[in-house]
């Protein structure tokens, strides 16, 4: 999702290979000469010979062909913020991620969640309000107009939703702003027109009090 919108932000066009994960042709798919220059993983971007995976690393290679201001704040304390946030998703949050994958095509009522879980989605929602009241003058976005923050806390607003979170106003309002973008809205129903489920994922892990 990440590295999509983020293509979807940088304004070139773009051709899109969608790939069903953990399906009977993915342990060679990842080895083949598409994907083996990320060591399997995906996100990844190609840009003629010049191979980009990681969706923190397609931002910036993005950013750098167009232009820095259409993913960061032209501020530079609010850029700061930005970035750092940004990279505090791309490498935290596991509890949340390993207790709520991502599925679009669910939504969950009456979850419980260990304290670690907890922990991160409070420590989410503090970034959230800070980003908001301090830069968010100008806009309905985490600074104001969308940008990279937004497109790498995408995936948690989906969560969020599926797994039932109980969140104060200024998130509920925020999460419905991502989530009628139109990028956001084209991007989950062509997750929705998909023919396969992955079955590892379909149902949460079970609920730790």
């Amino acid at each position: 999702m990440r590295g999509w919108l983020a293509c979807k932000q940088s304004g070139l066009s773009f051709e899109e290979l969608t790939v069903p994960l953990y399906g009977e042709d993915w342990d060679d798919m990842r080895v083949s000469e598409n994907f083996a220059p990320s060591g399997g993983k995906v996100p990844i971007l190609w840009d003629n010979e010049t191979v980009i995976w990681d969706s923190l690393a397609i931002i910036d290679w993005l950013a750098d062909k167009t232009h820095r201001d259409r993913f960061w704040p032209k501020d530079e304390t609010a850029r700061g913020m930005a970035r750092s946030m940004a990279a505090e998703m791309h490498s935290s949050f596991m509890a949340l991620r390993k207790t709520c994958p991502m599925n679009t095509r669910k939504q969950y009522e009456g979850q419980q969640f260990d304290e670690a879980v907890v922990q991160d989605a409070d420590r989410i929602l503090r970034l959230w309000a800070e980003a908001r009241a301090r830069f968010a003058k100008s806009g309905p976005y985490l600074f104001g107009t969308y940008g990279a923050a937004d497109i790498m806390y995408a995936p948690i607003v989906s969560r969020f939703r599926t797994y039932g979170f109980q969140l104060p106003g200024f998130a509920e309002a925020y999460m419905q702003t991502i989530m009628e973008h139109e990028w956001t809205v084209q991007w989950m129903e062509a997750a929705e027109e998909e023919p396969w489920v992955i079955e590892k994922f379909d149902a949460p892990e079970k609920a730790r009090a």
